[in-house]
C-alpha cells in the first residue's frame, strides 16, 4: 500500500503553520492551568510515560535515519510515521501531566512551590544545567513541529529532494528534543 498525499504546497503551508501555532498556543495556555482532580493515581505518571515515549521516539529516529541511509525507504517511512504517532501520544501525555499536576520547580525539596536559598544551594550548578536543557528542549520542541510536519508532507508527496533538504534540519532538532526530554524528566522527577 502506497501512502502518498496529493501535492498542494499552499494548502499544506497554511495547515501546517496553523496547526503548529494552535499547538504552541494551546500548550502555552495549558501550562498555566492546573485541574484539581483526584485521578486515583499519581499524575506524575504522565511525565514518566512522556519520558518513555520520547525515548522510543529517539530510537525510532536513529533507526529511521539508518534505514534511509541504507536505502530502505519503506522501512524509513514506517519508522518515521511511527515516530510522529508516538509524538502525538507524547503531546497528550505532556498536556495531561501539566493539567493534573501543575508545574514543579527544580530544587524545591520541600515541595512548597518556592525554592529558597538553602534549596538553591543544595541543588547547586545542576539547576543551571537543568534550566539550559529545559530551555533548549522547549525552544526546539516549538520550532521543530512545523519542520517535522513539512518533512513528512514532502515525503508523503514524493518531493524527495525537498524532503531530504528539510530533513537535514529537522532530524537533529527532533532528535535533540526526543533525547533531552527523558533527561529533563530524570532531573526534575526527584522534586515531584
Amino acid at each position: 500500500m502506497s501512502l502518498t498525499l496529493v501535492k498542494n504546497d499552499k494548502k499544506a503551508r497554511i495547515l501546517i503553520l496553523a496547526f503548529s501555532a494552535i499547538i504552541f498556543l494551546a500548550v502555552t495556555a495549558l501550562e498555566r492551568v492546573t485541574l484539581n482532580v483526584q485521578l486515583g493515581f499519581n499524575p506524575h505518571l504522565f511525565a514518566f510515560v512522556s519520558a518513555v515515549i520520547n525515548s522510543f521516539v529517539s530510537l525510532l529516529l536513529v533507526a529511521g535515519l539508518a534505514a534511509a541511509k541504507s536505502g530502505y525507504y519503506t522501512v524509513h517511512r514506517n519508522l518515521m510515521l511511527a515516530a510522529i504517532l508516538l509524538s502525538v501520544l507524547f503531546l497528550f501525555s505532556y498536556i495531561a501531566h501539566h493539567l493534573f499536576s501543575g508545574s514543579t520547580l527544580y530544587g524545591d525539596l520541600d515541595k512548597n512551590g518556592i525554592v529558597d536559598e538553602a534549596e538553591k544551594l543544595a541543588a547547586g550548578t545542576s539547576r543551571y544545567v537543568y534550566r539550559i536543557l529545559l530551555s533548549t528542549h522547549i525552544l526546539l520542541a516549538g520550532i521543530s513541529l512545523p519542520f517535522i510536519l513539512f518533512s513528512a508532507y514532502r515525503a508523503l508527496t514524493n518531493d524527495n529532494a525537498r524532503h531530504r533538504k528539510i530533513a537535514k534540519i529537522t532530524w537533529p532538532m527532533w532528535f535533540y528534543v526526543a533525547v533531552t526530554g527523558p533527561i529533563v524528566y530524570w532531573m526534575i522527577s526527584r522534586y515531584y
